[in-house]
């Protein structure tokens, strides 16, 4: 195989690591981790993984040691780095839901805009951002980088506000903290280095690489349904059918029935069922989906 066709792609190790090996092995990749080793196996002779942390991600893949590699909109936009944003891949170690970056201060505190923190310090891990957020509004403050336990320096009296990161706010609220402002909302993204995106080959990969993990996303909260349904009931079963696209109806031995498969979303399952069931449809069967392209 010509070295050329090789796609070097980034992992992003830590919060998102095990839900990002769990993404590719739905998608049909399987990565398998080694101890203390920052470059894990994967199944697929045209990609070799590098471990990366997502805060770090953007960075290596703007400068062409990875061709392509997941991580935040956050950090991206906090390294400022110049890549191409393949796609969103909305997903987490928590929720398929965007992660939110918030200021959040005392409970008890006077502070109700982000206005009312002029002169005060900040802690964050992004800095620039947050730098950036404050100077649009024409407010000065200090910002100070925060190594971890950002939440407890405003209980301990370290910094008057944080801006952190939250899927659902409870560690916010677990320490006593309000949040008085949204500075944006985060997802995972797939981004490329713009002359690997120009290489016909290492866009074709990465193209079909994005395909695979989009449609194993869109798998997760959709499930298929299979049933046999009585003929003479087929226009009120298919009346309350909210399939992904036509359902696929197959004639039986017996010709007072029919075969009826659909894709739904899950959510809609435990609605859905009881009332198919009132129609006469029998032998129903719900089964989980891998990908839907």
């Amino acid at each position: 195989m010509p070295s050329t066709n090789l796609l070097k792609l980034g992992v992003p190790k830590g919060s998102l690591q095990e839900a990002t090996i769990k993404l590719f092995e739905r998608s049909g990749w399987k990565i398998r981790m080694h101890h203390r080793n920052y470059f894990p196996e994967i199944d697929d002779p045209e990609i070799k993984c590098s471990m990366c942390r997502a805060q770090e991600m953007s960075v290596y893949v703007e400068s062409g040691t990875l061709d392509v590699g997941l991580t935040g909109k956050d950090w991206i936009l906090e390294n400022g780095s110049d890549v191409v944003v393949v796609s969103d891949l909305v997903y987490s170690k928590v929720s398929n839901r965007p992660a939110r970056w918030v200021l959040a201060v005392g409970g008890n505190s006077p502070y109700k805009r982000p206005e009312d923190l002029a002169g005060r310090k900040i802690a964050t891990e992004l800095v620039n951002f947050t730098k950036n957020y404050f100077g649009s509004l024409n407010v000065e403050v200090d910002v100070s980088f925060s190594w971890g336990a950002t939440e407890a320096k405003v209980v301990e009296g370290l910094c008057d506000a944080i801006v952190e990161v939250t899927e659902t706010g409870t560690t916010i609220r677990a320490n006593g903290l309000r949040v008085i402002a949204e500075l944006m909302q985060t997802n995972t993204q797939l981004v490329a280095n713009k002359k690997s995106w120009q290489d016909p080959w290492k866009r074709r990969k990465i193209e079909e690489l994005n395909l695979l993990l989009q449609g194993a996303l869109k798998a997760e909260r959709m499930v298929g349904l299979k049933m046999n349904v009585p003929k003479a009931h087929m226009d009120r079963v298919m009346g309350l059918l909210p399939s992904l696209t036509s359902p696929t109806v197959a004639g039986l031995s017996d010709d007072q029935w029919l075969s009826v498969e659909i894709v739904v979303d899950e959510g809609l399952v435990r609605e859905l069922i009881p009332r198919l069931k009132g129609l006469g449809a029998e032998g129903i069967i719900e089964y989980p989906l891998n990908k839907v392209i």
